[in-house]
């Protein structure tokens, strides 16, 4: 593992000051020694596959973020280079035999990285507009959004695609414009509060998100109307606000802690059966609360925590009413990183799809591999989220299938963006989204 170190310092540009003292407060030393550097995640790291370089291994970025809090190492744009390419999706985490908390260590790296990045190794301003206040405000994104939905509507998009006139916007701008699904409506429009049908079985809080909500809609309602035909009485509450996880995954940590504390203020544990999500991004946020908030702020968050629960999760343990109507197709899924990864949350999607008459449920060859989305990466790591989104491509093509269902609103945007680019008759659809079809009768 000596070379890991002396590859990536031995680059001549000048090593960034970190606050170790900051970040010796923030991660456990212990968490570094539970690495035994066996190499079994290697395999399982999307970047390492592509790339083959050991510092792009979850080994190797451990070795390299020790020696950086050890002092053994400057914190160079190499090193730079080597942990920002991480995706944070955690399938190391899944495959450690050690148990190493690999989120844990990276995460707040990435914050101590960010609090002393040179300013040209910072984003670029449009994509801080854009991640900091811009997605994580719900309102912000459907305002936002409003003139690309009446150009969709007026066929001018795809005119304006067409004729390269999209070429011209900046380079986030395109990818953002690239990624924009076919937006119906500004958003879910839900009560307040959502009655069972049939006789009640819980009481349930639903977490809207921020994107989701905007660029998906539909599935919020879905979801709502699927915890009711499974008997859930099921409550908005509107105090809610984004999980905090764009922020805190591009290394802006206090923004992320004032939102997790409005949260933990709209939401009353203690009132609701659980506290349901059907992102898989913001649930791995929501039930890592506890661990971003110390002293009297934990003890609520731990209540927080425990009621957080993925729709698949909390339907599966209820007892899924099975529904009666036939959707014929083939459908693959695939896994989003925080649902498996950060959730360990891997056969209940597979349970629920299998209870839809007429569904044929296909393998998905490397179904846990990163699809190249990881939240933000598509819009700061654009080269290696291209390579991963066509290797999940290939793999999602090569299945036959007739749709692509996931848990995670970043996942459907980088895979639907890659159908849309092979001219693929492939449909996309929250897990959620087919479920809810199968209740009504409505054909997809």
């Amino acid at each position: 593992m000596a070379s890991a170190v002396t590859e990536a310092d031995s680059r001549p540009r000048a090593s960034a000051p970190i606050d170790l003292d900051w970040l010796a407060s923030k991660i456990d030393y212990r968490l570094y020694q539970d690495c035994v550097h066996c190499g079994l995640c290697t395999a399982s790291c999307p970047t390492y596959v592509e790339t083959s370089n050991e510092n792009d291994s979850p080994r190797g970025r451990i070795y390299l973020m020790r020696a950086v809090a050890d002092g053994r190492l400057g914190l160079s744009a190499g090193v730079r280079e080597h942990l920002d390419l991480c995706l944070d999706c955690r399938a190391c985490e899944s495959a450690c035999p050690s148990g190493v908390q690999y989120g844990k260590i990276i995460e707040p790296f990435k914050v101590a990285m960010q609090r002393t990045a040179p300013e040209a190794e910072k984003a670029s301003l449009l994509q801080r507009l854009v991640l900091h206040h811009l997605f994580p405000y719900s309102g912000r994104v459907k305002a936002a959004l409003a003139p690309a939905r009446l150009l969709q509507k007026l066929g001018l998009m795809d005119l304006a695609d067409s004729i390269g006139l999209t070429r011209l916007l900046p380079p986030t701008l395109r990818r953002l414009q690239m990624m924009l699904p076919k937006l119906s409506r500004s958003g879910s429009g839900l009560p307040d509060i959502l009655p069972p049908i049939g006789p009640k079985r819980a009481r349930v809080a639903l977490f809207l998100g921020c994107v989701a909500d905007a660029m998906y809609p539909e599935t919020t309602a879905a979801t709502a109307r699927v915890l009711q035909h499974n008997g859930c009485e099921v409550v908005i509450p509107r105090g809610q606000v984004c999980c905090g996880a764009i922020h805190y995954h591009s290394g802006i940590e206090e923004p992320a802690l004032a939102l997790a504390r409005q949260n933990l203020a709209a939401f009353a544990p203690g009132e609701f059966d659980a506290i349901i999500v059907n992102a898989a991004g913001c649930g791995a946020m929501l039930k890592d609360y506890a661990h971003l908030l110390a002293g009297a702020e934990h003890e609520r968050a731990l209540q927080f925590v425990d009621r957080v629960k993925d729709i698949s999760e909390f339907l599966v343990a209820l007892g899924p009413i099975a529904p009666k109507h036939e959707l014929p197709m083939k459908v693959t899924y695939h896994d989003a990183c925080h649902l498996c990864h950060g959730q360990q949350v891997r056969t209940q999607p597979r349970k629920l799809l299998g209870l839809i008459p007429g569904v044929e449920l296909l393998p998905l060859e490397e179904s846990e591999l990163c699809c190249g989305a990881a939240g933000t990466y598509n819009l700061t790591q654009p080269e290696m989220s291209e390579r991963l989104g066509r290797r999940k491509m290939d793999n999602i093509a090569a299945t036959g299938a007739d749709m692509v269902a996931m848990g995670n609103i970043g996942c459907q945007l980088q895979i639907a963006r890659k159908i849309k680019e092979r001219g693929s008759p492939m449909g996309i659809a929250h897990t959620v989204d087919l479920l809810d079809k199968a209740y009504r009768g409505v054909k997809p």
